[in-house]
């Protein structure tokens, strides 16, 4: 797949202000893109459509290019001790997603142009918490990679954390437009994490994001280039013959991996969860979608901020954990994993 030009751009004015908002506007003038003006990140109005399904879809190919004003990063556990905020939103569609519900009636994309001030934000806390590490993730709201060929703050970020003795970074993507940070001088402190699923996963639930292929292609080049690699299997999902789904996944994750210094390497897994309110909206935005989302099915388990969720009964999310970690450690023994109800 090609990598996302946005259909339509916003630029607040006071992002001019900063050498990379100019550089954006530059970059999309020649792109003969249409550009607006916003007074907000957060007051982005009139996007095209004639009614709320258009409007969304032609949001997930909106890009604003704003501030982060607010500086205070959110926590991010159990990933990282932060999240460091370079940007919002996601091109993908992928139908399980949280941001499905997290950014609601806000789905377009938001890129950040005051790197220098969430960077020295960022020193801050690794100062406060020295001599301990202090982890950074770069995706707890957006694919950055996605977007990162128009931007290169990922890029930079990179390269701010590998200067750093306290900082670490991390992320997880779906798209395999990496080239551009082959380079970057990293100096083994970001850990970059691709995000791998089943056949049927992938293909009924993940639309407008790379291939499997293509992800594993672009693992193998991060991982040549000297950046500690992960992956991210979510959601896992009991779909019919998952057993056989996810061990194929495995197998030809082992294959493609093969010569690849795989020293550290780590993998991460989330069963399949959903909440009330996110069923609402994903059935509203993917009305033919095929996510098993019964109630009846699943148990419900409180969450944070009193709204819980639905995982899997105790048994099938035993199992599933119990395959799926049987699986890894027959083709990689030497991994780490971490399993997340």
């Amino acid at each position: 797949m090609k990598p996302f030009i946005p259909q339509l751009v916003y630029i607040e004015p006071q992002a001019l202000e900063y050498p990379l908002g100019r550089e954006l506007k530059e970059k999309f003038e020649k792109l003969n893109l249409e550009i607006r003006e916003t007074t907000s990140h957060n007051q982005v109005r009139n996007i095209p459509g004639d009614n709320e399904l258009q409007k969304y879809r032609n949001a997930k190919s909106t890009l604003v290019v704003g501030i982060r004003r607010t500086l205070k990063f959110d926590t991010s556990k159990p990933s990282a001790e932060y999240a460091i905020p370079l940007a919002t939103g996601c091109m993908g569609h992928c139908h399980y997603c949280y941001l499905q519900t997290t950014l609601g009636s806000k789905p377009y994309i938001r890129t950040y142009v005051n790197l220098e001030e969430i960077f020295e934000q960022a020193s801050k806390y690794m100062e406060e918490r020295k001599p301990e590490l202090t982890r950074f993730e770069a995706a707890c709201t957006s694919d950055i990679v996605g977007i990162d060929h128009l931007t290169h703050s990922l890029k930079k970020t990179i390269e701010f954390i590998g200067q750093t003795e306290y900082g670490q970074l991390r992320f997880v993507t779906k798209y395999h437009h990496v080239d551009h940070l082959l380079d970057a001088k990293h100096n083994g402190k970001t850990r970059f994490r691709f995000s791998v699923n089943s056949r049927f996963v992938i293909k009924n639930f993940e639309p407008g994001t790379s291939s499997f292929d293509d992800r594993l292609e672009a693992a193998r080049k991060v991982a040549n280039a000297g950046y500690p690699l992960g992956f991210i299997v979510a959601p896992i999902y009991m779909h019919d013959d998952w057993r056989e789904g996810y061990h194929e996944l495995f197998q030809r994750l082992s294959k493609s991996l093969e010569g690849i210094n795989l020293e550290g390497l780590t993998f991460e897994l989330i069963q399949h969860r959903f909440t009330k309110p996110a069923k609402k909206v994903i059935e509203k935005r993917y009305p033919k979608t095929k996510l098993e989302m019964d109630e009846e099915k699943r148990k419900y388990k409180w969450g944070r901020y009193g709204i819980g969720k639905y995982v899997y009964p105790t048994d099938e999310a035993n199992d599933l954990e119990n395959t799926i970690r049987g699986y890894i450690h027959s083709y990689f023994p030497e991994a780490e994993v971490q399993y997340f109800t």
